[in-house]
């Protein structure tokens, strides 16, 4: 089977940025120049803090909204914790779990990653699921081999049903914030090796429909390249997303390579 790419899917993690104002403009400034890029599937991933401020902006468009992390439980003595029904209700469609930096700084493993991704299914959210080797992993050649691990510690167990639903975000943590950023070739290598293990553990046409993004440092000058790779289908920015502009135009980068496609 020849798999057909689908049009790019990009997404903005905002992280720990924007108050009330900062988000909801940003967002009205995305919405704005969406018909540029109509082809593109958006999703704005803002703190938890402007989720409200940013569903009222991007109401009646076509952006969607996401958020950062969740809990595992849909309730409960969790301070400071998010649920998946709560995100929800608050509007949201995407959660990413398992980011780097929550793996990095904050303790998430694999099998929380696991957990949070059953529980987002279960409340109806599609989850972004983050894997990436750090830098000495690279080095030691144990990049496929890390995310092997990964993928069958925090995604086995799920249906093919479930694994629709499922996005999974690539993000080599060497390569972010830090300016340095996989080479298309370094990248495709990687996805690849994800959409063989998707197709060995669901079939063909999972593997097939299967969303890959990359995330670490993707800019509008990297994102043509990356995009033109054949198992790459967006993109999960950081910073760039920050600007509007920037970001549609990592956007219209991506557009552009799917079109010359065609």
């Amino acid at each position: 089977m020849t798999r057909e790419k689908k049009g790019p899917f990009i997404a903005g993690n905002w992280k720990m940025n924007l108050g009330l104002g900062e988000a909801a403009a940003l967002a009205r400034a995305v919405v704005e120049a969406v018909p540029e890029v109509g082809d593109c599937a958006i999703v704005l991933i803002p703190p938890f803090t402007a989720i409200g401020a940013v569903a009222g902006a991007i109401d009646g468009s076509a952006v969607a909204l996401g958020a950062q992390d969740l809990h595992w439980e849909k309730k409960g003595a969790y301070t400071g914790e998010i649920s998946g029904p709560m995100l929800v209700d608050a509007g949201c469609a995407y959660v990413l779990v398992g980011h780097s930096e929550r793996r990095q700084l904050f303790g998430e493993t694999d099998e929380t990653v696991a957990r949070k991704t059953r529980a987002a299914l279960e409340a109806g959210l599609s989850p972004i699921v983050c894997v990436g080797e750090v830098l000495e992993e690279r080095d030691a050649g144990r990049t496929l081999a890390r995310v092997d691990d990964q993928l069958a510690k925090g995604l086995g167990g799920l249906s093919k049903e479930d694994m629709e639903r499922v996005i999974v975000a690539y993000e080599p943590v060497w390569a972010i914030g830090t300016g340095r950023t996989a080479t298309p070739g370094q990248a495709e290598e990687v996805h690849a090796h994800i959409r063989d293990r998707i197709r060995a553990a669901y079939g063909n046409e999972a593997a097939d429909c299967a969303i890959i993004l990359y995330g670490g440092s993707v800019k509008p000058a990297n994102s043509h390249p990356l995009f033109k790779e054949k198992d790459i289908d967006g993109f999960l920015v950081g910073g760039a997303s920050l600007d509007a502009g920037g970001f549609v135009d990592i956007a219209r980068e991506a557009l552009r390579a799917h079109r010359e496609e065609k």
